[in-house]
């Protein structure tokens, strides 16, 4: 079976193949306009998806040596995500679904990242810990198989991705923000500044990371301009270390209460370096393989969202044509 997916919800307009369960091609663009904004424009990401959208899947076509007639489902994400943006790709898959007479599915977005662990790989088992980490999300999943998992904890507030990225506004750097924290704090000094872990109340499992941000802010303002430029590699790399420590510790919260095989971490944050090199301390502590996907599979891709239809479609599984965009989609 080839399924044809496709991922517009938010800045990335993606495509992907999918044959047998086995990823083909993933295409990606990444649109640039935004940059100059400090952020995502909803209008003008929508208009980028829909200059792009026709290349990339004909890009992603050429490049699987399959013609569009080989194609047996689709699918494509319907939220969470913009409003603009995921109605430009939904509508896309329907009409195409329509002429070639095949089912389409439409897949949550976060969804789509608990599977992007999956994808080239063979060696899976169940139970396993999911922390989906991003700009909008942070969670902990309890995965007891394909398409069934429990929720234990999320962000009460700011998401990790979102602490991050506002983190980066205050110290003045560049968008998007947790690529920059990261990129400078290689060569900072992570204990320079002792910011406290926040924890939430009576949940474990929870996360809160506005209080850091404000205390970040906080600690800023009382800096000159000159001494915040001297030692801004140390502040930022103080920063995403608690950012860090506090998923962590989540994590490590999970595994002193359930019986876990494996911990997988997805989502943008889950290509952040420092994230990378102190999980395999905790994996030597716990013993117990952390796996991260490659790192075009952390930030917004198709892949991840046609190997979460896979797993439905093979059960038959399919959307009717009045499926409508949900851009506050919940898992």
């Amino acid at each position: 079976m080839n399924i044809l997916g496709i991922e517009t919800s938010c800045d990335e307009t993606s495509a992907s193949i999918i044959s047998d369960g086995n990823l083909i091609v993933n295409t990606v663009y990444s649109q640039k306009i935004h940059k100059q904004y400090g952020g995502v424009v909803p209008e003008l990401a929508s208009q980028e998806h829909l200059n792009e959208i026709i290349d990339v899947i004909e890009t992603t076509l050429e490049k699987s040596n399959l013609s569009i007639v080989d194609i047996d489902a689709l699918a494509v994400t319907y939220g969470p995500g913009l409003m603009g943006s995921l109605l430009i790709g939904l509508n896309f898959a329907k009409g195409m679904a329509l002429s070639l007479k095949i089912p389409f599915l439409g897949i949550n977005h976060l969804e789509g990242h608990l599977f992007s662990n999956y994808i080239d790989n063979k060696k899976i088992h169940f139970p396993h810990l999911s922390c989906l980490v991003s700009g909008g999300h942070t969670q902990l999943w309890l995965i007891k198989d394909y398409n069934d998992y429990k929720l234990l904890g999320q962000s009460i507030d700011d998401a990790a991705g979102e602490a991050f990225d506002k983190g980066a506004r205050i110290l003045g750097l560049n968008y998007p923000g947790g690529p920059e924290i990261d990129k400078i704090s290689k060569n900072g000094n992570p204990n320079f500044v002792k910011f406290t872990r926040p924890k939430v109340k009576d949940s474990i499992y929870n996360f809160s990371f506005s209080g850091l941000k404000t205390a970040l802010l906080y600690y800023c303002n009382d800096l000159s301009k000159e001494d915040l430029k001297l030692n801004i590699k140390d502040i930022a790399a103080s920063y995403q270390e608690a950012i860090i420590d506090c998923l962590n510790q989540g994590i490590m919260n999970v595994v002193n209460n359930y019986d876990i095989k494996q911990i997988y971490i997805s989502g943008g944050v889950a290509s952040n370096s420092r994230f990378r090199q102190k999980s395999k301390v905790l994996q030597a502590e716990t013993n117990i393989s952390i796996i991260f996907p490659k790192l075009e599979y952390c930030t917004d891709n198709a892949a991840m969202i046609t190997m979460a239809a896979y797993h439905k479609i093979i059960k038959g599984e399919k959307s009717s044509f009045d499926l409508s965009p949900i851009p506050n989609l919940k898992l």
